[in-house]
């Protein structure tokens, strides 16, 4: 799997509405950090190549956890997995915890935006 590809359930098909603009205020962390994420998976995360031994690999999950749980329990999930990430470690699939109630949609590029309710 390259380095490139992030697992399906990080992205999605929601658009952003511009009515909802306040209602995505308070996901501007949030995204703003997903963002960042992205642009470290462009640039160091190439370099580096496929040297996770975990699926996804540790910058996609921390999109995924960033995504599902927010800045700050998503960036504790990451530091936790990067602390298992070792060269004694066994790897193999380690998805992101889903949140049991995701109040959000997630664009194609993975950006958090609020649920719509039409």
């Amino acid at each position: 799997m390259s380095t490139s590809t992030l697992p399906s359930y990080t992205r999605g098909e929601a658009v952003f509405v511009p009515a909802s603009v306040v209602a995505a205020v308070p996901l501007v962390p949030r995204n703003l950090v997903i963002g960042f994420l992205h642009g470290y998976r462009a640039t160091v995360s190439r370099v580096y190549g496929d040297v996770c031994k975990y699926y996804p690999s540790c910058s996609a999950y921390a999109v995924g956890a960033v995504q599902q749980h927010g800045v700050v329990k998503g960036v504790a999930l990451t530091a936790g997995r990067l602390a298992r990430c070792h060269p004694w470690a066994a790897g193999g699939i380690d998805d992101v915890p889903a949140h049991a109630h995701f109040p959000h949609q997630l664009t194609s590029h993975g950006f958090v935006v609020p649920l719509r309710k039409d």
